[in-house]
This record gives structure tokens, C-alpha cells and sequence, in this order.
């Protein structure tokens, strides 16, 4: 099981992805050459990827990318989307301010069925019966968690759990295979700004 599983998870989230891959790439490539070749996409993505690192890599290169980055970020049907993956992408692959603060179960899709998810903001609700402190939660999904849905619930319902975000995304990853034996609640939310 742990030599298995483990190759199970990364075959599915790397077959999702090529497939994903190859799939937006190929009409291209059949247009081109006329003829349909499986993997050519996939392997036209890492050129890609590997040519666009190694040139954000030096000065002019990253200031082209952020120049290219700032005018994605503004085009009307474009920057909703294109912002919010990168904010989903930056959280769960780069530790900073902006990422995930806690990791926490909540009551989801119905009362006693728990779900794993991350704090990505506090929000104030007013329903004009006075304000609600709220949390919005990302739920992801399992193998791949740049997917998965937001829910916001009211922070008194929130159980946040004494595991490291990139635990927490262990535990998602593996369907809850990697997950401890126990699993231990903190009293309380930390200060929205830490």
C-alpha cells in the first residue's frame, strides 16, 4: 500500500493533467500537421513551461512577465479568472501572506459528514440583523486541489485543526490516506493578519 497508492494518486493527478494538456493543444497540432499525435501537446507544454522559466529567470524576462501578468490582470473578461487561479495556484504552491491560514473541518455537504478545508478569508455579513463574523473555506478536491469549491460559514462553526497547510494538502491529495491517527482541534481561528 505504500509503494502503491502513492504512484496511484500521482498517476491520476499527472493523467488529468496531460490529458487536460493534450487536449488544448492538439486541435493546434492536427491543424498543422494534419494528422492527430497523441502526446505531442504534452510535450510541446513542457518546452514551454521550461523556455518560460528559464527566461523569468533573468531581469528582463521576469520584467516582461510581470508586465504580461499586470495586463491579464486587467482585461474585463479575463482578470476574474485569470487572478483568481493565480491566487488559488500562489496559496496552495508558495507559503506567504496570502495563502491558506488554517486548516479546518467544517459540516459540509450536511450535519455530521466533515470536511477538510482552508481558511482563505474572514468576512463580515450583515443580514440586517447585525453583523456576522464569517470564514470562507476552501474545500478542495480529491487527487487534484487546485479544484474544489468555496463555502462561507459562520466562524463559530468552524473546527480548526492542529495541522500544517501542506498537511492539510497531504491529507486531500491521498483521498485521507495521509492523514494521522488523530486529528486535534485548536481552541480557536488565528487573527485575521497573521
Amino acid at each position: 500500500m505504500l509503494v502503491v497508492v502513492p504512484i496511484i494518486i500521482t498517476w491520476l493527478v499527472l493523467s488529468f493533467l496531460f490529458n487536460a494538456i493534450d487536449g488544448i493543444l492538439q486541435p493546434l497540432i492536427l491543424k498543422l500537421s494534419g494528422r492527430s499525435i497523441p502526446g505531442l501537446g504534452i510535450l510541446t507544454t513542457i518546452i514551454i513551461i521550461l523556455v518560460v522559466g528559464s527566461v523569468a529567470r533573468n531581469f528582463f524576462g521576469s520584467r516582461l512577465i510581470k508586465l504580461g501578468d499586470s495586463v491579464l490582470a486587467k482585461m474585463p473578461f479575463i482578470r476574474p479568472v485569470y487572478s483568481s487561479a493565480k491566487q488559488l495556484l500562489e496559496a496552495i504552491a508558495l507559503p506567504s501572506a496570502n495563502s491558506f491560514k488554517d486548516v479546518v473541518m467544517i459540516e459540509y455537504p450536511r450535519k455530521e459528514v466533515w470536511a477538510i478545508g482552508f481558511v482563505s478569508n474572514r468576512i463580515q455579513v450583515d443580514r440586517g440583523d447585525g453583523k456576522s463574523e464569517m470564514v470562507s473555506v476552501f474545500i478542495p478536491s480529491t487527487p487534484t486541489p487546485m479544484s474544489g469549491m468555496v463555502v462561507v460559514v459562520p466562524e463559530r462553526d468552524v473546527l480548526v485543526l492542529d495541522m500544517t497547510v501542506e498537511e492539510g494538502i497531504k491529507f486531500v491529495v491521498s483521498g485521507g490516506v495521509a492523514s494521522p491517527r488523530q486529528l486535534t482541534s485548536v481552541s480557536r481561528l488565528r487573527p485575521s493578519g497573521v
